[in-house]
Order: structure tokens, then sequence, then C-alpha cells
């Protein structure tokens, strides 16, 4: 029997840590640079944490059975963990409250699909408490400094607005609703045009499916619609708020490799806590498209787990960092192979283990970060440890002797 990990999961190995890791500290270096500070949350939570902001479907979570019988799920996301933290475990903190996150979450693969990845590694943030236009545009410029850093090239942002959008199906047969939104979402007009519905509302439904594209043009489009008052108020926030991304993105350094804005009103969220603005970083590669980040405005969520329903503003995303890593390794940015050990401390026959390991605890000692081997087949010629130092890139050896003398040799 070959033992596998289970279907959907993968391991990572050292050279994919490495590189993991090298996403993960530039990131890190921007969260900081912002404000942002670092939360741990539950791998595991109870199914009704998970189930409580209506976002989740529950075939969806990968279930834990505890020896209690309480059914547990591993997290699909990040976010309502740390809304539930917040409220929870954060009562009296000032806000806002910026955090970020690296961690992994789990999402059950669809029946039908059975090589689709259930395992997912995510960094993000959210920023509870910041409310309106400079939130938005913080977290956004945020998400821009993150790629930026990434050396990140040819990504778009997508936009969309998910209340607006919602009022704006509001008009379709309750019946019909979900599959208009899900045939938006799709842009599948061939399937709006099939739907069961009187001329004027596929002739609606069509304009929404338009509602994309330069956010000028979208704004001016939407605008003609029969609007109300309320998302006319939307539209004007909309359009204040790109003219606030256009602005701070021509005053950054290296301004032309700013991203394109797509405005995009038929844009849906997997996950409905979303009350505002919803976007989504796509990179166009050979191989197909890739999601790189998404994230939105859930104003609603934290009130969920709050015991009175009181409730905070919240705005955040998460990165892919598996999507991440394979948009990266084109470009010859990621390490190539794991970090060199710097010494290989050989001991000379079993007297001189002690000393052996004595002398590499002082090599550790002399300079921060240097890294130490103490080579375990004593009674191999000089030559193969040689051979061995050559193949594991390490540049010096330490020959010890049970005197405690040590003689050093540079590997080349």
């Amino acid at each position: 029997m070959v033992y596998q990990p289970p279907t959907g999961a993968r391991d990572l190995l050292p050279l994919d840590v490495a590189q993991k890791r090298w996403i993960e500290k530039r990131l890190q270096q921007v969260f900081h640079a912002w404000g942002y500070h670092r939360i741990i949350t539950s791998t595991l939570e109870r199914l009704d944490t998970l189930m409580a902001g209506g976002a989740i479907q529950r075939s969806t979570v990968l279930n834990v059975q505890t020896v209690d019988d309480e059914v547990l799920g591993l997290r699909p996301e990040l976010t309502a963990s740390i809304a539930r933290t917040a409220v929870t475990r954060m009562a009296g903190a000032i806000y806002p409250q910026r955090l970020y996150y690296n961690g992994n979450v789990f999402r059950r693969a669809e029946s039908s699909n059975h090589n689709r990845q259930v395992e997912f590694h995510q960094s993000g943030v959210e920023l509870l408490g910041g409310e309106g236009l400079l939130a938005d545009g913080e977290v956004l410029l945020l998400l821009r400094d993150c790629l930026q850093s990434l050396g990140l090239a040819d990504w778009h942002l997508v936009l969309g607005e998910a209340e607006l959008t919602r009022s704006l199906l509001s008009v379709f047969p309750e019946r019909l609703r979900a599959q208009v939104r899900t045939h938006l979402a799709r842009l599948d007009r061939v399937a709006l045009e099939e739907l069961p519905m009187e001329a004027a509302l596929k002739e609606r439904a069509l304009v929404l499916l338009d509602l994309r594209g330069r956010p000028a043009d979208v704004l001016q489009r939407v605008s003609q619609l029969d609007l109300s008052d309320a998302q006319r108020a939307i539209v004007a926030n909309l359009k204040s708020l790109m003219d606030l991304l256009s602005s701070s993105f021509a005053s950054l350094q290296d301004s032309a490799a700013g991203p394109e804005i797509i405005l995009d009103l038929s844009l849906v969220q997997t996950f409905d806590y979303y009350t505002g603005i919803v976007f989504e970083v796509v990179q166009r590669t050979e191989t197909g498209t890739l999601v790189l980040a998404q994230g939105g405005r859930y104003d609603q969520l934290l009130g969920v787990y709050h015991p009175q329903g009181e409730t905070k503003p919240g705005i955040g995303f998460s990165l892919n960092l598996e999507d991440l890593q394979q948009s990266l390794l084109p470009t010859g940015q990621l390490p190539q192979e794991t970090v060199a050990t710097d010494w290989l401390v050989v001991p000379a026959g079993q007297d001189a283990f002690a000393i052996a390991f004595r002398h590499a605890q002082a090599l550790r000692a002399s300079e921060p970060e240097t890294r130490v081997e103490v080579y375990l087949h004593s009674s191999e010629a000089p030559d193969a440890v040689r051979d061995y130092a050559r193949s594991r890139r390490i540049g010096q050896v330490a020959w010890v002797s049970a005197t405690g003398e040590a003689s050093t040799e540079a590997i080349a």
C-alpha cells in the first residue's frame, strides 16, 4: 500500500515552504507598515459560528466529530472567526482594530470533482470599526501595496458593490432571482435570455450584465437607470472611491505599475455577508485566469456574534498564496533552492561527539542566523565528507578532534 495525503490536500516540501515564506514575509512587512497586528484564530470552529453569518453552505464545511459527539468544522475562511474573536475576546478594545493573518482554510470539494483542492493557504487583513470612503480606500491601497511588494504586474482590480447589486436584482421575481444572479456572475448572456421572464425583465437583466468595464462608463450607464435615492447615494460613493483610487495611485512612485480598475456590478462573492464594496484581483496567464485576492465590506457580521446584536463595520481581503506562488514562479523572484547550511562540524570519533556539539553551538552563537550541521557518520573518509558538504552546498567544514582542537576548511 502506498500512503498518500487525502484527496485535495497537499504536502509542502522544504522548497515550497521557502517560497511560501518569501511571499508571507513581504506581505507581513506591508501589513506592519500600515499598522496591522497579527491575530491567530482556531482552525476548528463550532458549526453555528460558521453558519451564523448566513454566508457559508454547510455542504462546503469539512466536519470533525469530537469525543463528546459535538460536531465542529474546519474553517472555510477566516473573516467569521476573526469577527467572533473580536466580539467575544476583545471586549473593550479601541477601534478601529487593524488585524492581519496567515493561515490555512478548508472547503469541501463538490462530489463531482474528485481532484479539487480542499486545503488553501491565505494571508489577509481585517479592518474592524472603520467605515466609509476612507476605510474602503485604505484597504484597497493596502492591497495594492501588497501586490507591488511582490513585484506582480498585469493584474486587474475588479470592483463591485454588493448592496447595489442586490437592490438592482430586487425587481426580478423571487423564484428566478437566484438564477439571474448566478448567470450574471458567470457572464452567461445566453442563459439569461432563456429564463422564463417577460421581455422587459430580460432587457433589464442584459443591462445589468453590461454594467462592467471602465468605471466612468459603468457609472454613467447605471446613473441612467431608474434609481432610488439610496441607490443614487451608493453610486455617488462609488464615484468618490474611484476618484480617490485614481488620485492615490497616480501619486505613488512607479505609478505606471498601477492596476487597471474594472467596475463590475455583476460581481458576486462566494460569501453573502458583504454589505458594500466587493472586489477581486485577477491576473490573466497563459493557462487561464488566476484570482489572487478577494474581499469586501461586511458591516453587519460582528453583530451576529454579539449577545445584544451590537455591530461595528468591517472590511478586509484575503490573498491566495497558492495562486500567488503560481503567478510568481515564472518571474524567477522566488527562491530556487532552500537556504544552504554555513558549517559542517565533523567529530573525529566517538570521543569527540560532545566536543563537536559544543563547537557547533559556539558557531551558531557567533553570528545571527548561522546554520550549522553536525556530521553524523564518523567513520567515513575525509573525501566522502567533502562530497557530502558539496552536495548540501555547505561552505565550510570544521574538523573537531577529541582534544578540542578544530581545523577549518573552505569547500569549493
